[in-house]
Formats: structure tokens, sequence, C-alpha cells
């Protein structure tokens, strides 16, 4: 006997909050570019380009960046004890990564990389983050203020949970924001709305108004502005004479979207200051709920904020490795500043100066600010109200309209600013500086030509 029975759920039946929040910066646009690079390997030749620019991923070793040696010695000698004991071992591996990995594997509960964790991550682990962050804001810090976690996003969503209680409780969120917070804000039923910038002022407003300031600091590593460096909110606070009773601060870093580009790996961690031992109790169980985040991401947390130091062996070649990679995002981030961003020429040097004569420095409809930091640009565009109208007839947005031309185009892959939450009545792109420097100075000149084109089309 058959029987007709109903789904058990559906889409209509699910938490009502999961249809609401949007999480998927990357997803038409990622999906069509798979197409195409399908399309590419089964049809060579049957596209006007031979190869996808990714430009939509926040993903730097799926992009080629290697990953530093320092760093998989450690995790592969922790995986692995039992290197640790064999002759041809210093061979392989640097002496400094031998004692890193020892002292490791002393600290580990079940001595070895298999086994559950402390909720907060292993002691040993939390206190070279500690130690790094003291040395870093000339602040002290308490290893029993940190959170190991798998990523800043467990962190984020964690700290959701503590603190939204209903609709009535709102983030405040800087636009463009990364989208884990609006989906973290509306999936456990709170409310986003604009902040001010400047971190003096938000500190104060904050200290004023009792409210708790959540720090995202993963790309704190990746400043290019000279005369500009990373101050952690932590240490604007206390550089205020704010002491830890004036003012909450959570301080999320990661070893994923930063210079490192651990993104896999599931690092990172929080740090709670502020807070009273009560609070600390709640917030210590909810973390047990996921049990304990993975050793593998805690490991190369801990070695992030705890690298070779000078006198180490391994000192020289991590800070090669370290500012090979920093140059090169220096390098592509100056390449897309002097496309997209009026300049003086007059000022710059002579070899500059002449690279510039043939180059463009602004393109009709698109403002840009000055890439200072992190792995990204977001344009403006200013398209004209034809174009507007004809991605409205399609029933898409404008942004979208234009991703999919160009990706369509010319094989370069952004993401829509939609999103990424962008001002009301505005439409962006959001470009990754992660494509290596050759493909970045080829790209560059394959959207100025689409965007004239663009343009030219639209304006009639």
């Amino acid at each position: 006997m058959s029987y007709n029975k109903a789904p058990s759920i559906t889409a209509e039946t699910i938490n009502p909050k999961v249809k609401i929040i949007s999480y998927e910066p990357c997803g038409q646009i990622a999906r069509h570019a798979e197409r195409l690079q399908q399309e590419i390997e089964e049809n060579p030749g049957s596209l006007p380009f031979q190869e996808i620019t990714y430009c939509n991923l926040g993903n730097p070793q799926a992009l080629g960046q290697r990953p530093i040696t320092f760093f998989r010695e450690v995790l592969s000698l922790c995986d692995n004890p039992t290197l640790l004991d064999k002759d041809e071992t210093p061979s392989l591996y640097s002496t400094c990564a031998i004692k890193r990995a020892r002292m490791i594997m002393d600290s580990l509960p079940s001595k070895n990389t298999g086994g559950y964790t402390s909720s907060r991550g292993i002691k040993s682990l939390r206190q070279a983050v500690a130690d790094g962050i003291s040395a870093r804001d000339g602040f002290p810090s308490d290893p029993d203020d940190i959170f190991l976690t798998d990523g800043a996003s467990a962190a984020v969503n964690l700290m959701m949970q503590i603190l939204i209680r209903s609709s009535e409780d709102a983030i405040l969120c800087p636009l463009p924001e990364y989208p884990i917070y609006s989906a973290s804000i509306i999936l456990h039923g709170g409310t986003m709305v604009m902040s001010i910038t400047n971190q003096e002022e938000i500190v104060e407003f904050c200290r004023k108004e009792g409210l708790v300031i959540l720090a995202d600091e993963v790309y704190q590593d990746n400043v290019y502005a000279e005369n500009k460096k990373f101050n952690s909110f932590k240490k604007v606070a206390r550089s205020l004479d704010y002491d830890e009773n004036d003012l909450s601060i959570v301080s999320f870093h990661s070893s994923s979207m930063g210079l490192y580009g651990e993104s896999g790996r599931r690092g990172g961690y929080m740090e709670i200051s502020g807070f009273g031992t009560d609070v600390k109790e709640q917030i210590y169980k909810v973390a047990s709920v996921t049990i304990c985040p993975n050793i593998a991401g805690q490991i190369l947390t801990s070695l992030v904020m705890d690298p070779p130091k000078l006198g180490d062996e391994s000192f020289e070649s991590f800070q090669a490795e370290k500012e090979k990679i920093h140059s090169s995002f220096w390098k592509r981030a100056k390449v897309c500043n002097l496309h997209f961003i009026r300049i003086d020429v007059a000022s710059l040097d002579t070899g500059t100066k002449n690279t510039l004569e043939k180059a463009f420095q602004s393109m009709e409809g698109i403002s840009c600010n000055k890439i200072e930091g992190a792995l990204y640009f977001f344009p403006r565009l200013h398209l004209p109200s034809r174009a507007i109208k004809t991605a409205k007839a399609e029933g898409v947005s404008p942004d979208i309209f234009y991703a999919h031309r160009l990706l369509d185009a010319t094989g370069i892959a952004v993401v829509p600013g939609s999103g990424f939450q962008q001002a009301s009545g505005t439409t962006h792109i959001r470009c990754a500086i992660l494509p290596d420097e050759e493909k970045i100075e080829a790209m560059i000149p394959r959207l100025r030509a689409f965007h004239e084109a663009f343009m030219k089309e639209f304006r009639r």
C-alpha cells in the first residue's frame, strides 16, 4: 500500500530566520564562473577568454599563495609525532620547528592531535596568543580571556548567541559589511543598523552608552598605506586610559583571511575584555556546546601570534616568506590604486609618471577609495539609467547585471556589492586582489575596455 505522505519539513516550515538571511555573496557569480570554466575545458576557444580570473574569492592559497614553511613544518610534526624521534628528522625540518612541535605535543592533554581539548582551547596555545597580543599592543593580555575558535566566524556566531536577546537588540555595523555579521545578527534574532567609523569615537561612544565593541581584526597584517599601522580597539581603549571595567571589547582574529591565508585550517581566536566572571562562565558554557575547536587550527593560531623570533633558526626564512607575501599584496594594491584612483601625476617619480601616462587614472562612472589594507577594493558604479532599467527588466539588481556581463565578456569574476549590504541607492562590485601580480596587471586593461564598452552601449 502506498501513501501520499507530505514531506516532514519544507522551506515553509523551517526556522523563518533562516529564510531571511542572505549568505551567498559569491553564489550566482561563482556558479556561473564554474559553468564557464567547464565550457573552457570541454570546448577550448569557444569563449572570448582562455581562463577565469577569480577576483570573487577571498581564498589566498586556493589562488596560488604558498603557505609559510615554519607553520607547515610544525603542523606536520604535531600530526606525525614519531618524526620527532627519528635521526633523519633534523635534516628535513628546522630545529626551531622541532622544538616548537615538542613543546606543543607536551602540552596536549592526550599527547596527540586526535583528542578533545578544553572548549576554550589548549592553555599553552592560549598563552602564546595572549603573549602575542601583549607584544603587539603594549598592554597585558590574560590567556583566560582567550577563546580559540574554528576561524573568526565561529567566534562571531558564539558572541551573537550570547548578546542578542530579541529583535530589539541592535548591532551597529559599518557598511559594506562581511555577510557573516548580517547573517548572524538575523539568525539570532537581532537587528542591524549602521555605525560611526573612527576608532576613538567608537570607543568613547560605546563607553558612554554601555555598549559592547565587537572588533573584527582579521586583516591586521594586511596594511599597505604608508605611515599607517594596525591598532587594535583594545589598544585604543587602553591608550585613552580606560581600564577593563570601563568598556567591554571582543576582538576577533583568524589565520584564514589575513596575510597567511590558511583558510581551510579554520583557526582563530577571540579575546574578551571588560566582562565579569559570571558572563565569562556563560560564554564558556556556550563554547562547550561544540566540544572544542579543531586542534590544527589551534596550533596554527598560536603560530600566527607567536612566530619565530630574532635569534631563532627559522626567523630569517620566516621573515623573508612573510615579506614576500606582503610585498606582493602591496604591489597588487598599488596597481589597482593607480588605475582606479585619481592621482596627482606631477607629484610622482619619473618612472611611475611615465607608466601612468600610458595607463588611466580613473574610469567614467567609477569611483573608488584607495586600497590601504585587507584584500579587496570596492568600486562604486555610477551606471546610466538605461543600464539600470535593463537590469530591472531582467529581474536583477544593477550590480548583478553588471557583474554577469563582465564575467561573460572577460572571464573576470567579481562579487555584486549587494552581497555586502551596500548603502541603499548605490551600486558597487567587490574585487579581490588575490590573483597573482601578472594576472592583476593583465586584468585591468580588460576591465577598462569592458567598462568603456558597457557605458557606451547604455549611454545611447
